[in-house]
């Protein structure tokens, strides 16, 4: 759609790249903000940001190098991440094991975390999500021409560094899942200001990132179902950050009721 946001001869800035880039530093200035709401010290706040991004983008390219390895043909493509080429669950996942690991070492209150860390990485990966527009990645399925959609789709130009199939009208998948991101987190800020409990809002973006993922990959075009189960390995996921998010909010719930 618009890969390249400035072309010098050879050299070239990706628009990817400066958008997830954005992302990352609103997520992080987000991150600051809620941290100095919840009283926990902002400088083991950058830390922990710092180190579990680096664990989220190695993640995020070993899981799509390994759902995507016959776009891989040197070294350098597997570390060309201005490139695209990044699957958002293997950053989470990444990202996850990392935090733990500080969250352990630091001795910090991990529900407290998890409500920072929610708000925190939907509205980074709402950006993130624009950028994915712009480079073609993470494209939709092919939209039949009587398909009541079909004024909604996206097509993308041929291009060298682009990844969606040119020429043909897809599912908006990328803007869809951006805005209804952008949503998530409105929800979460307002949610927010009345929390009734630590995890509350770590529980509301597992539960409604969730469902927004499971219903999407249904029209994305990136990921195959897997034969046996008709459904991809992104919305096995999905069902369990749903799962995982009604657990944590009936706990949090009990434990609040208890405490009354």
């Amino acid at each position: 759609m618009f890969p390249d946001l400035i072309k010098i001869g050879d050299f070239t800035i990706h628009t990817y790249g400066v958008l997830v880039a954005l992302g990352l530093i609103t997520a992080y200035i987000t991150a600051l903000y809620f941290s100095k709401k919840e009283g926990i010290d902002t400088k083991k706040t950058e830390n922990l940001f710092t180190f579990t991004i680096i664990g989220g983008i190695v993640g995020a390219r070993f899981a799509y190098a390994l759902e995507h390895h016959d776009q891989f043909e040197s070294f350098i493509d597997y570390i060309a991440i201005w490139k695209g080429g990044l699957d958002w669950f293997g950053a989470f996942i990444g990202g996850a094991l990392v935090l733990v690991f500080l969250l352990y070492r630091y001795k910090l209150p991990i529900l407290k975390i998890g409500d920072i860390a929610g708000i925190s990485i939907v509205i980074g990966h709402a950006i993130g999500r624009i950028g994915c527009t712009c480079a073609g990645c993470c494209y939709g399925k092919p939209v039949p021409p009587d398909s009541p959609f079909k004024d909604l789709a996206i097509t993308f130009p041929q291009h060298e560094h682009g990844s969606a199939p040119a020429g043909i009208p897809l599912y908006p998948t990328q803007p869809a899942e951006a805005l209804g991101n952008f949503l998530i987190f409105g929800i979460l800020f307002f949610v927010y200001r009345k929390k009734q409990f630590d995890g509350q809002i770590f529980s509301l973006y597992l539960i409604l990132y969730g469902i927004e993922r499971f219903l999407l990959e249904f029209w994305r075009g990136v990921t195959p179902p897997i034969p046996a189960v008709g459904i991809t390995w992104n919305q096995v996921v999905s069902l369990g950050m749903i799962l995982s998010g009604i657990a944590l909010f009936i706990y949090g719930m009990k434990k609040k009721n208890e405490a009354v």
